[in-house]
């Protein structure tokens, strides 16, 4: 924890705070009371003073911490809206990520518009830090910085590319030279992050995917993170295509060939840890991968919503933490809407495990705060705590669709979701005001949106291995008349 600053604001006699009980290492509710705040938090009690602050009226108002995002891709998948929400590839266990990611033509202007909607969408639902796994471009950590939000910034690389030639075996484009200047090129982003003037930017060391790195790289970047003591990830067990390539090449899952190389530690993070060897379609033996993973310390980024598009999903959040293992939450693709993602988590792990007992609202809050701060080494963020970063949000509990407020969490997160986020602050400073985002233009990020899906949208019968348009890839929901 930083030592508290110099108190600026004073949300005076909330309704409910969603503070951290450090004796019991849990979150729980204290009713009418003050929070004292400059960029961290000073002071939880009442009747709180401090000369010239502002003073906020917390009186009908939950305020709960900051949510973590653990894993996203802000500046690429808001580009996708509308297209791949009803596709799968049937001969890839209906993944989209090998003929769908790739068909787009991407441009500077369409990225930094992503970037800005999905910020926009990310801060109205409470998220204050985010994980941006990327592929860097101009201007991205001010095009980031500009919004306000925290960020761990995580470019990518990788030196393998993903290949179909007719849609049912996928090969892998090696250029082994281009990964490593990929990795170079990573760690300079981090040093650029680093010393960021916002003061909001740290990195992670982030290999793209289990499949597209060898195994020296891969030991290689896990050992740059120990050096500079930052979070590490990939992604690992996302697809059964994924699973069926490395006990190919390995003779293990993907878990445990991170375990024999040495990169499943306390700071790894693994990417949605979905097939694992207990995952009923992999009929794989029992080698305890989940085990692995909670000895080592190490956490799963848990992103529901782009797996139950396709009929796939962690088989359970449940059994997850009971065996120990930390999770995280994240939005991935899209929307950016954590709320909506927490929902979905508990109910498609209550789904999962045939028992609405095994995913409850506080496991999975508090994977989207602490979690989620655990995974990226910060202890600082996720909670309501003295010396904690005063990263809040305030919820109307007035809203008609917080209504009856007997649970103030139960009914954010089960009805209302970001339309009763109400004021959001990072570091203390306002960034959403009356449910108004104050540091993006949403009308013009948006327009500036879609003319990039427009532009994007005309190379795909060039990317695509069948010469398919978009309508051909993506058919609309109706026919036109």
């Amino acid at each position: 924890m930083t030592r508290p600053d110099a108190v600026s604001k004073i949300i005076r006699r909330a309704r409910c705070i969603v503070m951290w009980d450090e004796q019991h290492n849990e979150h729980v509710y204290l009713e009418d009371a003050d929070i004292a705040f400059g960029q961290t938090v000073a002071a939880i009690g009442n009747d709180l003073q401090a000369d010239g602050a502002e003073v906020i009226d917390g009186r009908d108002f939950l305020v709960m911490p900051g949510l973590v995002n653990i894993h996203s891709h802000p500046g690429e998948e808001p580009l996708n809206k509308g297209l791949w929400d009803e596709v799968g590839s049937p001969w890839f266990y209906n993944t989209s990520l090998y003929e769908y990611l790739m068909v787009l033509d991407r441009d500077l202007a369409g990225t930094r518009a992503a970037y800005r909607v999905a910020f926009a969408e990310l801060l109205r639902s409470g998220v204050t830090t985010i994980c941006d796994l990327a592929v860097p471009t101009d201007d991205w950590l001010d095009v980031i910085a500009s919004t306000g939000i925290r960020a761990c910034v995580a470019p990518m690389f990788r030196q393998a590319r993903w290949v179909t030639e007719n849609g049912h075996r996928l090969d892998y484009a090696w250029d082994l030279a281009r990964g490593r200047e990929g990795f170079e090129r990573a760690l300079k982003e981090i040093a650029a992050a680093a010393r960021h003037p916002s003061g909001r930017l740290f990195g992670m060391i982030a290999p793209s995917q289990i499949d597209t790195c060898d195994e020296e790289l891969l030991q290689d970047a896990h050992a740059e993170a120990v050096r500079l003591d930052i979070p590490f990830q990939t992604h690992a067990g996302q697809s059964l295509t994924e699973f069926h390539e490395m006990t190919r090449r390995h003779g293990l899952t993907p878990i445990g060939f991170m375990k024999k190389i040495g990169i499943l530690s306390e700071r790894t993070i693994i990417g949605h840890g979905i097939f694992l060897d207990h995952h009923p379609w992999v009929r794989w033996p029992k080698t305890d991968d989940l085990g692995s993973i909670a000895n080592a310390g190490a956490t799963v980024a848990h992103c529901p919503t782009v797996f139950a598009r396709r009929g796939i999903m962690l088989d359970h959040i449940g059994l997850y933490r009971q065996r120990g293992v930390n999770l995280g939450i994240g939005t991935d693709v899209y929307p950016n809407n954590m709320l909506d993602e927490m929902r979905l988590a508990i109910y498609a792990g209550r789904l999962m495990a045939g028992n609405p007992r095994d995913a409850t609202l506080a496991d999975v809050f508090a994977a989207a705060t602490v979690g989620g701060a655990k995974a990226l080494r910060r202890p600082d963020i996720g909670r309501i705590a003295p010396g904690a970063k005063a990263d809040l949000v305030m919820v109307d509990c007035r809203a008609p669709v917080m209504q009856p407020c007997r649970d103030p969490l139960r009914s954010l997160v089960f009805s209302a979701s970001d339309r009763a986020v109400r004021h959001v602050f990072v570091d203390g400073d306002q960034v959403v005001k009356d449910g108004v985002v104050l540091t993006v233009d949403e009308a013009e990020a948006a327009a500036a949106l879609y003319e990039a899906q427009c532009r994007a949208v005309k190379g795909v019968p060039r990317n695509d291995w069948a010469g398919r348009t978009i309508d051909q890839l993506a058919p609309p929901s109706h026919r036109w008349a």
